[in-house]
């Protein structure tokens, strides 16, 4: 075996702080207290392995981990293993587990704790194409795990460590839970002690937690991690100006959202911390194609052709908003305009004629969003006007975020004709987790007879097999030429996101998703 390059820079990675401060790994400054986090939408399971939803991710990765996860930088990091070897054909990986490992019910971790968090996700993880030129694992020892390939595939780490749906580790007794059913046991830094979905989680900290002590300091989702406060309350408030209200009082300590009209007010108060994060995420609508008439490509180009995305993002954003073609977002190494001609049409006599093309017949289209996210809501309100501005009978249909994500992921279902969501976490992670959305066993636009577009398909081969970089950055221009030439996603463009903490509250960092290890409350 050899040592990946990879593998090299994985241990090196971490903050690049001045020598002095890596002398020893951080302390908390201030141990105790509670914070409350204002969450804004709804999550019913922390299912890790079945749920994209970042309502879900936002609670459930503070308490599980994985064997890889990604640095601050969105690269590749160890997690619970403590080295990787890849084998010098590229058709094993050897993962030397951490010692030491607990779950939250106090039984050691071991390698066949891994294996059985493999063979769920396999059974049931939502984005188990990771997983689809992997031959087996094996555990040869308690301490060792070993995947072996079916075919070598460049990208296999970089789709290991995502942490979009990321294979966490469990209990090896609960690898037959069923879907949305996962116990709630992990080995994080904090453990699940309450949950009541549509109102709280309260996690605790998990006292029998082992930092990894190959890093000084947190990093992206890994690195190491203390637990400083007592409690984190994720309190779902979902109106905007609630979460406002309570950060102003200090019944929240922290909100992942602050409007727009709100930001100005706070930031002139001394009690609060203003934290903007760019490029939270694309603001899309996914069409069902499986239903008439959004399975008539015809049809799916003259909405296409209709929408004016200067009005749709300011709608939804408040003008904190740029326009992005396609699913990276600008100055991303992976980003391309790759089919920027099907982008920001506007052209009511195109959508018109396109209209007629298809044979519409004033068929009900509805467009289902939710009000827990208002961007989503209010860019779906404004494609529905566009909509009925060329004579389409649009209308929208509006649940809670959860449920409007469990009718998107129902197969052959009538119930909708265009979803309106956001992808944040899979951009940053890169094309390759984001292209992930567009195929089996998850693809959004998968028609009635459940058979992927194959030159779709291709690309997204030669997107996870091309063994040089530009090779399969030029296979993921094609894919997103191909999907947005088809119509399977419309990107609206990207959103910055502002999130808020009381300024006592220190060591938060806006990320994709709100940590709490390495995060104190001053007294």
């Amino acid at each position: 075996m050899k040592r990946s390059r990879l593998a090299s820079s994985i241990l090196a990675a971490g903050f690049a702080l001045p020598a002095a401060a890596l002398a020893a790994p951080f302390q908390c400054p201030s141990r105790g207290g509670d914070i409350v986090f204002g969450q804004e939408a709804n999550v019913n399971s922390l299912d890790q392995h079945t749920s994209s939803t970042i309502s879900t991710r936002n609670i459930a990765m503070n308490i599980y981990e994985s064997l890889m996860t990604r640095d601050e930088n969105n690269r590749p990091i160890l997690e619970l293993a403590e080295s990787m070897e890849e084998a010098p054909d590229g058709m094993t990986y050897t993962f030397r587990l951490r010692r030491g490992i607990t779950f939250h019910n106090g039984k050691p971790m071991t390698s066949a704790d891994v294996a059985a968090s493999f063979n769920r996700y396999n059974r049931v993880g939502l984005q188990r194409s990771t997983l689809d030129n992997v031959a087996g694992w094996d555990t040869p020892d308690p301490h060792t795990f070993i995947i072996r390939m079916k075919q070598v595939q460049p990208t296999f780490i970089e789709a290991l460590s995502s942490f979009s749906v990321p294979i966490v580790i469990i209990p090896s007794e609960h690898e037959n839970d069923d879907r949305q059913q996962l116990r709630a046991v992990g080995t994080g830094p904090f453990r699940l002690l309450e949950f009541t979905p549509g109102s709280h989680a309260r996690l605790g900290r998990f006292d029998g937690y082992q930092p990894n002590t190959a890093f000084e300091q947190r990093t992206g989702f890994g690195g190491y991690r203390v637990a400083c406060v007592d409690t984190v309350t994720f309190r779902i408030v979902t109106e905007a100006s609630a979460r406002v209200a309570g950060l102003e009082t200090g019944e929240l300590h922290a909100v992942e959202d602050v409007p727009t009209r709100s930001v100005e007010a706070l930031r002139r108060n001394n009690a609060i911390t203003i934290l903007p994060l760019e490029n939270w995420w694309i603001q899309i609508a996914l069409p069902n194609t499986s239903t008439p008439p959004t399975n008539n490509l015809a049809f799916r180009r003259a909405v296409q052709a209709a929408l004016g995305m200067e009005d749709i993002m300011d709608a939804a954003t408040d003008g904190n908003y740029r326009l992005n073609v396609g699913f990276q977002f600008p100055g991303r190494p992976a980003y391309t305009d790759a089919g920027k001609e099907t982008y920001n049409i506007n052209d009511q006599a195109r959508a018109r004629a396109l209209l007629r093309e298809s044979g519409y017949r004033n068929e009900p289209i509805t467009i289902l969003t939710n009000r827990d996210y208002p961007p989503m809501y209010n860019a779906a309100l404004v494609m529905q006007q566009q909509m009925r501005a060329i004579g389409i009978n649009a209308n929208l249909r509006v649940v809670d975020w959860p449920t409007s994500v469990q009718m998107s992921q129902r197969l052959n279902s009538d119930e909708w004709h265009f979803y309106h969501t956001g992808w944040g976490t899979q951009p940053a992670l890169g094309a390759l987790a984001t292209m992930q959305f567009l195929v089996s066993p998850n693809a959004a636009y998968r028609p009635r007879d459940d058979r992927d577009d194959p030159e779709v398909m291709a690309a997204w081969t030669a997107m996870n097999n091309e063994r040089t970089a530009e090779a399969r950055q030029a296979a993921f221009a094609t894919m997103q030429r191909l999907v947005l030439e088809r119509v399977y996603a419309i990107p609206f463009g990207s959103l910055t996101k502002v999130q808020a903490v009381r300024s006592n509250v220190q060591g938060f960092v806006p990320y994709r998703i709100p940590r709490f290890s390495n995060v104190w409350v001053q007294r």
